[in-house]
């Protein structure tokens, strides 16, 4: 299993414009083979920052994530969006266990 999380950046005064987008983004990406999980969340302190979490279930799975149409889209909305400050990693992980 692949963990993605980390954070992007857009002004604050995008956020309104930017909600829709990332909501395609979101639900297109939850459809995908392999996704176990994607979700982004807007930090209550920090206007502007955008918390990013994914889960794939194996490197082919985020490949075929990385070409589809959506997140092509995704992409070519950033600059429209002021997106920046990509700050995303990728980790493997074991089995979850309860805390």
């Amino acid at each position: 299993m692949l963990l993605i999380v980390g954070t992007v950046r857009l002004p604050p005064a995008n956020l309104e414009a930017a909600r829709p987008v990332m909501a395609r983004m979101v639900w297109a990406s939850r459809a995908e083979d392999g996704c176990a999980e994607y979700s982004y969340a807007e930090d209550i302190v920090d206007p502007g920052l955008i918390h990013v979490r994914e889960m794939w279930r194996d490197q082919a799975a985020l490949d075929r994530h990385f070409v589809s149409p959506h997140i092509k889209a995704w992409r070519a909305a950033w600059s429209k969006l002021g997106i920046g400050d990509r700050n995303l990693r990728v980790y493997e992980v074991g089995d979850p266990r309860a805390t």
